[in-house]
C-alpha cells in the first residue's frame, strides 16, 4: 500500500470519526418520545408517583455525568409541587436497562401519574425540553 492512499484512507476514517461524534452531540439532551413503556414503581424500590411526573433517572456508580443530572433534576423537582425525583442505579439492577431499553447513561424518564413514560432523554437534558415534556404532562 502506498503512503497517499494509507493517509487518504486515515483521514476519510478521522472525518468520518468527527461526523458520528457531531451527530451524536446534536443529539445529547433532546426530547425524545417514550413509546409504550411503563415504568413500574416496585423497580425503584416501592416509590410513590408524583401527582404531576416523576423524573426517573437511570445512572451508573461509573457516570461522570449523573451527578450532574442528579442535581439538575432535583432542584428542578423541589421547585414544584406534584413533581418527584427518583434515581435507579443500573450497577446494581442491571436487569432494567434492558426492560426499559436504556443503553447509556445518564438517562431520563419522565413519568406521569400512572405509570406511562411521557417522554425520555439520553444525556444531560437540556432545560427548555424538559419544560416542554412536563407542560405536555
Amino acid at each position: 500500500m502506498s503512503p497517499a492512499l494509507a493517509l487518504a484512507i486515515a483521514a476519510a476514517l478521522l472525518v468520518f470519526a468527527v461526523a458520528i461524534g457531531i451527530v451524536l452531540r446534536l443529539l445529547d439532551g433532546r426530547r425524545r418520545r417514550g413509546g409504550h413503556l411503563r415504568f413500574d414503581p416496585a423497580d425503584a424500590g416501592d416509590l410513590e408517583l408524583g401527582d404531576r411526573a416523576t423524573f426517573v433517572q437511570f445512572s451508573t456508580e461509573m457516570c461522570t455525568r449523573c451527578p450532574q443530572v442528579r442535581r439538575m433534576l432535583r432542584g428542578y423537582a423541589a421547585e414544584s409541587v406534584g413533581l418527584h425525583h427518583v434515581e435507579v442505579d443500573l450497577t446494581h439492577r442491571p436487569d432494567l436497562s434492558a426492560r426499559y431499553r436504556v443503553l447509556q447513561t445518564p438517562t431520563t424518564f419522565i413519568v406521569d401519574g400512572s405509570g406511562a413514560v411521557r417522554a425520555r432523554f439520553h444525556g444531560v437534558p437540556h432545560r427548555h425540553a424538559l419544560d416542554e415534556a412536563l407542560a405536555a404532562v
